[in-house]
């Protein structure tokens, strides 16, 4: 942006003109949510800080949109609401004046670094005065309903990979409960054609390989070498890029990863991440894992992995979870029962686990690659 020339360094064809600064009391009306408690049941939706809680039979505002803005506790997360709503008191509602486009101001909205603008010491707070004395730089409305526009339609896109993300990994979670055998059960509640029988419940050391990982000092580190994976590289089941850390080769006397096995954290400050995992779905040279993961090589990975989804692994490792220090150690790890199919039903479960998964992966990239390209423009299409 270039706010000497007050021009955005992009900007659609056909506009032209410098932009004018101007504080947000002149944008907007802020006003106040209420208690919604005296209300009865309805069909109006009723917002908090954490976006819709219930429905009620009245409205603050019958027929104008506004913009979402918390007044107390999660105050960096702007939302647009739709007219009829009600929002509570934690929840200010900003209200365009005539001549402000509502998208636009949406996007100046998510631009402020409102946080800068907190008045608490405690639980984040924001002030009508505060509000109303940010500065911004506007154009003019058929410029700002042009912007707008764009935006809106890549909130949609985003919105859209969103939902049949959340759809997908729905019928994930559901799938895995029907498809494992329940606690107790020898046979899942749902099953591939052709396959019958009971599951046989086996030692997890009987039926797959663990390998431990690299122990490195800081003098170790390097900006090339080998990659050593860490509980940070792991996110969503994948394993993506994450201040990846390279140390010398000449030290490690771990084996290299392969494509197929599995890493799991085992240790970690944070008790929730013990367990988290993915499956090394690609070739990567030269690349070790971290001495607080687990590795797992074994026969049919797929199934494996989608095995340490289910509520069967989750329980498993907050039984084995130590006292005092946040792990699992491969004594236990190896020690746990599960129950298992045929190799072959083993297969049709992990090719089917996989599949969903990566379309799962796909609408992740979508919304990630959306969402950088929305801040890049957030950054770029305004003063």
């Amino acid at each position: 942006m270039s706010v000497d020339n007050k021009v955005p360094e992009i900007r659609i064809k056909n506009f032209s003109g410098k932009w004018y600064e101007v504080a947000l009391s002149s944008v907007i009306d802020v006003r106040s949510g209420k208690d919604y408690k005296h209300l009865g049941k309805g069909n109006i939706p009723v917002y908090g800080t954490g976006g819709y809680m219930l429905s009620v039979d009245s409205a603050l505002s019958n027929d104008e949109d506004a913009i979402g803005i918390g007044r107390k506790g999660t105050i960096d997360k702007p939302c647009i609401l739709r007219a009829p709503f009600w929002t509570v008191d934690t929840l200010f509602y900003a209200v365009p004046f005539p001549g402000f486009n509502l998208e636009f101001i949406f996007c100046l909205f998510q631009k402020i670094e409102w946080k800068k603008h907190d008045e608490s010491t405690g639980v984040p707070s924001l002030s009508k005065i505060a509000i109303n004395n940010v500065p911004v730089y506007a154009t003019n409305e058929l410029e700002q309903t042009a912007i707008g526009n764009y935006f809106q339609k890549l909130d949609t896109l985003i919105n859209q990979h969103q939902q049949k993300h959340d759809k997908l990994s729905n019928i994930k979670k559901s799938m895995l409960e029907k498809m494992f055998p329940k606690q107790g059960k020898t046979i899942p509640e749902i099953r591939f054609k052709g396959f019958t029988g009971e599951w046989e419940e086996k030692i997890l050391n009987n039926e797959v390989g663990l390998f431990s990982g690299l122990t490195y000092s800081p003098s170790d580190i390097r900006k090339s070498g080998t990659l050593v994976l860490r509980s940070s590289n792991v996110k969503n089941g994948q394993i993506i890029e994450a201040d990846n850390i390279y140390v010398n080769p000449e030290v490690v006397n771990c084996s290299n990863v392969v494509e197929g096995d599995i890493i799991v954290v085992v240790r970690n400050g944070s008790r929730s991440l013990i367990g988290k995992h993915a499956q090394v779905t690609s070739r990567m040279n030269n690349t070790v894992i971290g001495a607080f993961m687990t590795g797992i090589r074994c026969k049919q990975p797929a199934f494996i992995n989608a095995l340490l989804d289910t509520n069967m692994f989750t329980s498993e490792v907050e039984k084995n979870l130590g006292a005092t220090i946040n792990q699992i150690t491969n004594g236990s790890f190896k020690s746990m029962f599960f129950m298992f199919p045929t190799e072959d039903e083993q297969q049709e479960i992990g090719n089917y686990f996989q599949k969903l998964d990566a379309l799962i992966n796909q609408h992740q990239q979508q919304i990630n690659k959306l969402n950088n390209i929305k801040q890049a423009c957030l950054s770029k299409m305004f003063v």
